[in-house]
């Protein structure tokens, strides 16, 4: 984990693997930040949907409980909303590297499309 202090907050950057392992514990709120044409195709099991374009970090749950990790397709839009949270006053957000495209790469296992049916399919990376 890469870790920058802005101001009085800590700006996270996670890897897939810290991700996948703390959603494999329940330890984190992934949300991702990607269209929900985007999220319909394929997204990372559990993972809230918050686009880009909607997000308001007033909204955010609170994060008593979970730390948030925002996701998106390559890295650059999460890192955006991360910090924009992180200005709105939120003091302990996080931003997963390489989006979904590192998350397919590592081959994490997640939620995609049968072309066949348009079904949703669990693809196991």
């Amino acid at each position: 984990m890469k870790t920058e202090k802005i101001g009085s907050a800590e700006f996270q950057t996670w890897t897939v693997e810290e991700v996948a392992e703390a959603c494999d514990k329940n330890e984190i709120v992934v949300i991702d930040v990607r269209t929900p044409q985007e999220y319909m195709f394929e997204h990372i099991e559990g993972a809230l949907l918050l686009p880009m374009p909607f997000f308001n970090p007033e909204k955010l749950p609170g994060q008593s409980d979970k730390p948030i990790v925002f996701h998106c397709g390559s890295g650059v839009r999460s890192e955006k909303v991360a910090r924009a949270a992180i200005e709105a006053g939120i003091d302990r957000i996080a931003h997963m590297e390489g989006g979904m495209a590192a998350w397919k790469q590592a081959n994490k296992p997640y939620i995609g499309t049968d072309m066949a049916t348009g079904a949703p399919t669990r693809v196991n990376g």
